[in-house]
């Protein structure tokens, strides 16, 4: 089912001049009741993942005492799923009819799983075992939703707005990283880390029933048995794909170790407690706002292509700067400020022209089964890059684990100067290479 544009196409109303010209500030996706309903079940989610992305490293660092090693088992724990079973689960949803259901059940298990935490830490049997244990239930749930999503997107996007769509999810994620950190640290010093976690649970319960609300026609499920080979297949033979799977791995493999030790380095070598924490991350990620409003003009000047090559730049260059910082209290806030801030932007915009890329070139058949395989090394990355975090931060130190992660990354963009993406412009115009 395309979007529609009922304001566009209805007779004339006698709708009040003020009103009009203020509707026809909100985009036009947004109007679609169906669309607006999948939207919000993402903000939603988005915000309360926020909560939980500082919430539970906090847990681990403050109640479970846990040091650099753990930290990196910890940060693998909600990606090694993507590793083990993201192809697979990719493979499993393209056979499937109803794939919203499925994000539906996905939402209510993780839900359950975080509420689960709150009340094993006031019977006082909080240990690390069971924080790991959460988080890979979650990264396993969040799998399956995942690889159902695009499919589902699909369904409710016409292909002249996958670039619109996808800056509105980015733009959600975007303002849900300036909300949900400040949010967190608030929640965190009032009540307690374990007890802000039912804010992410209660989101999740909110996703679930947006999405119920919305019936898109997804396309069909596929006849064919396909195997993780074809999907492979799919990725290795087009240029652009592969350049893309590889510049984004490489990103997030380095930028990860950075994830990995942030909170750690940002609390005991720099001294940053949960409020300004949150205050930091909130503030930087004003970048991500920036980077989905920038992303639809930008690929227009710019190209798809260079401007996912910019976006592999922007990510990595300001994390220099949290290794970087020292001095007074002033100055280094200032430049973890700039660091989130940059890099968070150049994200948003990996990520929009990433998904408008797969979203415009993969057939219908192995859409999930493509995406879990990209996404299995893509995000396979990072518990891999959590686990090397964990180990090489105690021998080389905090701070220079940062300054090697940040200068990996900046060679994500090796991978792009040779390919179709620095040349090519459009989807259409790498649709074939």
């Amino acid at each position: 089912m395309h979007v529609s544009a009922p304001e566009e196409t209805a007779a004339p109303t006698t709708r009040p001049a003020g009103l009009s010209r203020a509707l026809s500030w909100i985009p036009g996706l947004l109007r679609d009741t169906a669309f607006r309903r999948y939207w919000t079940a993402q903000t939603v989610s988005y915000l309360g993942d926020q909560v939980s992305a500082l919430a539970i490293p906090l847990i681990a660092v403050t109640v479970v005492h846990a040091g650099a090693a753990q930290m990196g088992y910890l940060g693998a724990a909600v990606w090694l799923p993507h590793l083990l079973f993201g192809p697979y689960a990719g493979l499993w949803a393209d056979r499937r009819r109803h794939r919203r259901r499925v994000m539906i059940a996905a939402d209510l298990g993780r839900c359950a799983l975080l509420l689960g935490l709150p009340l094993v830490y006031t019977f006082g049997t909080l240990t690390f075992t069971v924080l790991f244990t959460v988080a890979f239930g979650v990264g396993l749930l969040s799998v399956l939703f995942e690889v159902c999503n695009p499919p589902v997107f699909k369904a409710l996007v016409p292909p002249e707005h996958y670039v619109a769509g996808n800056s509105l999810g980015s733009g959600s994620r975007a303002m849900a990283k300036v909300v949900g950190p400040s949010a967190g640290g608030f929640l965190v010093q009032l009540f307690s880390a374990p007890v802000a976690l039912l804010v992410d649970a209660v989101s999740y319960l909110v996703s679930a029933v947006q999405l119920a609300r919305i019936a898109p026609q997804e396309a069909p499920p596929s006849k064919e048995r396909a195997r993780l080979r074809a999907a492979g297949r799919f990725i290795v033979r087009s240029r652009t794909i592969r350049a893309a799977l590889a510049a984004t791995a490489t990103v997030n493999f380095f930028c990860f170790v950075t994830t990995t030790l942030f909170v750690l380095y940002a609390t005991t070598t720099l001294g940053l407690g949960a409020g300004l924490l949150g205050t930091v991350l909130g503030a930087g990620a004003v970048g991500a706002v920036v980077g989905a409003v920038s992303a639809t003009p930008l690929t227009r000047r710019l190209g798809m292509g260079r401007t996912f090559l910019l976006g592999c730049l922007a990510t990595p260059a300001p994390l220099l700067l949290i290794p970087a910082a020292h001095g007074s209290g002033g100055t280094v806030l200032t430049m973890l400020v700039g660091a989130q801030f940059g890099s968070a932007m150049g994200v948003i915009w990996i990520d929009i022209t990433a998904a408008t890329l797969l979203t415009s070139q993969v057939p219908d058949a192995m859409r999930s089964s493509v995406f879990g395989a990209y996404q299995g090394v893509n995000l396979g990355m990072r518990p891999l890059a959590a686990l090397l975090a964990g180990a090489v931060a105690g021998p080389l130190g905090l701070r220079t684990t940062l300054w090697i992660a940040a200068a990996g990354a900046l060679t994500a963009c090796l991978w792009i100067l040779p390919s179709p993406l620095s040349r090519r412009t459009t989807p259409e115009a790498v649709q074939q290479t």
